[in-house]
């Protein structure tokens, strides 16, 4: 069984090296993510990776509500995100006329809460994938995270199930993730 935020919280402040890594395994592409997607470069991303992380460790002892580590953990790669791209925003760029177009966003880009909102849920999405079983996984990961998924015979084989299982197999693990991530709030 996957431990919960607050018991690694709890490890780390004993200073369990492992659940360290877990914590840190567990949380990394969604707070890589956020500057990445507020066009912040990947070197840059990486700053506010490791300013978060050791923001984290130094804070250990006096966050109080470990069970919303994920919030904290967001909200503070937020801001030192938003500290970033404001930071930039004061440095004159020349832009020449030929690179302005290039240079130009689509207006239907989302905001920037909009951006957080969808990284949140996808890694909601993706934690409950995580606590889901070995076949389960397997049979979602097939249908729907694939470009083009595999033809039922094809994941049967895969699964070692029958044909015609893999529908109401579907369902069920459907109905399994569904109520993972009712569970965490999604």
């Amino acid at each position: 069984m996957e431990r919960s935020d607050s018991e690694l919280v709890t490890a780390c402040r004993r200073g369990d090296e492992e659940a360290w890594q877990v914590l840190v395994l567990r949380y990394q592409r969604l707070i890589y993510t956020i500057p990445i997607r507020a066009g912040l470069d990947g070197e840059t991303a990486a700053e506010v990776f490791q300013f978060v992380f050791t923001k984290l460790y130094q804070s250990l002892p006096t966050i109080d509500r470990t069970d919303r580590i994920r919030a904290w953990l967001v909200t503070t790669a937020k801001r030192e995100t938003i500290r970033l791209v404001r930071q930039a925003a004061k440095v004159p760029v020349h832009v020449s006329t030929e690179d302005e177009e290039a240079r130009e966003t689509p207006d239907d880009l989302p905001l920037p809460a909009e951006l957080l909102q969808k990284l949140e849920e996808e890694h909601m999405v993706r934690a409950a994938m995580e606590q889901l079983g070995d076949r389960c996984r397997r049979l979602l990961t097939l249908l729907y995270f694939q470009e083009t998924p595999p033809a039922y015979t094809e994941i049967a084989a895969e699964l070692g199930i029958p044909t015609g299982s893999v529908g109401p197999y579907r369902a069920r693990c459907l109905q399994q993730i569904r109520t993972l991530l009712l569970d965490s709030g999604f």
